[in-house]
């Protein structure tokens, strides 16, 4: 941890496990830039075991005494990313060097952003998905799929990532069959977005493939109370 800040006079506390490494100029366990912070409130940070967190990285303690900032295990964050107040960050995700996340992100296992994404606050970002280079996420991020753009776009599913995980052939195709599906169907007027969701699920096959029901699970919460809804798809160009 040579040369990176590590905590500061706050009360509350930040705790970090087992075999981490700490970049130097790296700054972890500071107080957040939320305006709401009360001086004087607790807050928290956990780090968990082996990550990496490179050189000029900034990771912030919680708002609030109720909540806390969570890293996981294993997560490689490259120099100068930055992770704000009550972020959920879990295990073995990738982020590239500027990776910007707001307050209250929730990142799941096995994502990969590429550099200079940005993620607005409250958005979650599903396992095993992908973010293109100079990204800008407002909206949820689906697990098994890539998003990419100035205003982030779905643009297909992460083969590349899934293959790395050992997905097997058949997941990967029913994935893919489901996704054209829901995102691209051959007459987008036909069916509600809402009606292609639930006629995936109803499948006789793909409705009983358990990556299928996590990816179908994890649009569904993307839409729940307080969520912000998925990442924009060309619904009508068929393409």
């Amino acid at each position: 941890m040579t040369g990176a800040v590590i905590g500061d006079d706050l009360p509350g506390r930040t705790v970090i496990g087992c075999n981490n490494i700490i970049g130097h100029y790296a700054v972890v366990g500071v107080k957040c830039q939320d305006m709401k912070y009360k001086t004087g409130d607790e807050c928290y940070l956990d780090i968990g075991d082996d990550n990496e967190i490179r050189e000029h990285c900034s990771i912030h303690r919680s708002s609030k005494s109720s909540d806390k900032t969570v890293i996981g295990d294993n997560n490689l964050i490259m120099g100068s990313c930055h992770i704000a107040h009550d972020c959920k960050i879990g295990n073995s995700n990738i982020f590239a060097n500027n990776t910007l996340l707001a307050g209250h992100v929730v990142v799941e296992d096995y994502v990969h952003t590429a550099g200079a994404t940005v993620i607005h606050q409250f958005c979650h970002v599903g396992s095993f998905s992908f973010t293109g280079g100079g990204s800008v996420i407002t909206q949820d991020v689906p697990k098994y799929v890539m998003v990419a753009g100035e205003r982030a776009e779905l643009r297909g599913l992460n083969f590349e990532g899934l293959r790395r995980h050992g997905f097997s052939i058949t997941e990967m195709k029913s994935l893919r069959t489901a996704y054209q599906k829901i995102f691209l169907p051959s007459d987008p007027t036909h069916a509600s977005f809402e009606e292609r969701l639930a006629e995936v699920e109803q499948h006789e096959l793909l409705g009983h493939i358990p990556a299928v029901c996590e990816m179908l699970r994890s649009i569904h919460n993307s839409f729940a109370e307080n969520r912000r809804g998925i990442c924009k798809f060309r619904q009508w160009s068929g393409s």
